[in-house]
């Protein structure tokens, strides 16, 4: 793909692309998600608990808070665990879509992707949540999103300092506090008005948000990490009520396990993970009972992160995931597939403010609709630090990320056609 070729045409719109998305968070305040609520919580500036003084990718201080429950805070009674989110988002297609999305046209299109507000912190001892609501300009209706209330309590458990928790939560792997798996992998912002693959595992959102799930989890000697839990499907009258799906929605059958092991080391100036994951789940096409389909899912990954003083920090990430499927009740014909999912991100911050990050991805499917290409991204937090002005209530994410394809739904030919340059700004109060 030539990208020198559309060099100029990028460089001429970045500034066109940014001033409607920042007219749109004109009409809120400009603060940041690292979310607000707990920076209020705890003290710490945002930059404390994640890389690049921007949520949601995570420090150790990070994980540990997440794993704690979202309860760590600086003794100071009368916190309201209350926060709001705002996107807007510039896509731009290398070539315009074959029909324009409602209210929306083929190309160049502005939009307030994400208006969210959370219950995000403290709810009483040991007890904490990451609620949130969304609308968006595309879909024109308030969608129940994220989900995640966690019980959890620090203790001592055979010589060495022990967390042991529960999270009730709607999406696997949204529970996750190491940034390599689908939740919060990178990019952690992307158009919702662009051209994205078929292709995908059941672990990567295969049930986003149309169910509900409790593990219960354990970080020993602040190493050595477990979780074990399920997930059912919500019924079909409360996924219509909240949005997220529809009666002929795919169901689970039963309860899908979800399990991950990991070992994580903190060495203060950096710190590494590497883990398992597992994911299996039987399901029933438009939610009609009887025969299913199966999937299996199982994967490993790792992350690297070098903090040093938090002038450079550099972060690393991958994973791998193998899924089995066996379509007994879409394709009896030929129901044996599999399919799998390879991503490496990397990412360099300057002084928790200036940010380059690049993504690979690689999906190959029997199905035969694989998918390959990368992601570049280049943002700016201008806010989020301790000596930051208005700190810490004044932040903001501009970013400018383009994604290119080599492979799209199984074909290279006219594949660069689906290339997406985006801009955004990205905004909490």
């Amino acid at each position: 793909m030539n990208i020198k070729k559309h060099s100029q045409w990028y460089m001429r719109n970045f500034t066109k692309a940014l001033l409607p998305t920042l007219c749109i968070m004109g009409m809120t305040p400009q603060y940041a998600l690292a979310l607000p609520s707990y920076a209020r919580q705890t003290g710490d500036d945002c930059g404390a608990c994640h890389v690049g003084s921007y949520g949601p990718q995570l420090t150790p201080h990070g994980i540990r808070f997440k794993l704690e429950g979202y309860t760590d805070s600086d003794g100071n009674p009368g916190k309201v665990p209350l926060s709001g989110m705002v996107i807007g988002t510039f896509t731009h297609t290398r070539k315009a879509l074959d029909s324009a999305p409602e209210h929306f046209s083929t190309n160049n299109n502005t939009s307030l992707q994400e208006a969210s507000l959370f219950l995000a912190g403290k709810l009483a001892e040991h007890l904490g949540s990451f609620v949130q609501a969304t609308y968006s300009d595309i879909d024109r209706h308030l969608v129940f999103d994220n989900m995640d209330v966690r019980y959890a309590k620090s203790l001592q458990l055979w010589g060495a300092d022990t967390i042991l928790g529960v999270s009730v939560n709607n999406l696997p792997t949204l529970q996750d506090p190491f940034n390599t798996l689908s939740a919060w992998g990178f990019p952690f912002t992307s158009s919702g008005l662009a051209p994205s693959p078929a292709a995908s595992s059941l672990l990567s959102g295969g049930f986003d948000h149309q169910a509900l799930g409790m593990t219960v989890y354990g970080l020993w000697d602040k190493s050595w990490y477990a979780e074990i839990g399920g997930y059912r499907t919500l019924p079909s009258r409360i996924q219509i009520d909240l949005s997220v799906g529809t009666r002929d929605s795919d169901r689970i059958h039963g309860l899908a396990p979800y399990g991950r092991f990991t070992y994580f080391k903190d060495l203060r100036r950096q710190s590494y993970s590497v883990g398992l994951v597992g994911f299996a789940a039987d399901v029933e096409p438009g939610g009609i009972g009887g025969v299913t389909d199966k999937y299996r899912d199982i994967g490993v990954d790792g992350s690297y992160q070098f903090l040093g003083d938090r002038l450079h920090i550099i972060s690393l990430a991958g994973s791998f995931l193998h899924e089995s499927q066996t379509w007994d009740a879409s394709n009896p014909d030929d129901p044996k597939g599999h399919l799998n999912q390879l991503d490496l991100t990397a990412s360099y911050y300057y002084d928790r403010s200036y940010g380059i990050s690049m993504k690979e991805f690689n999906i190959s499917s029997s199905r035969g609709d694989s998918s390959q290409g990368s992601i570049l991204q280049a943002d700016w937090t201008p806010f989020g630090k301790e000596n930051s002005w208005g700190a810490p209530w004044a932040n903001l994410r501009l970013g400018l990320q383009y994604t290119m394809y080599n492979k799209f739904d199984g074909t290279s030919d006219q594949a660069s056609d689906n290339d997406t340059l985006m801009a955004f700004a990205w905004t909490a109060f």
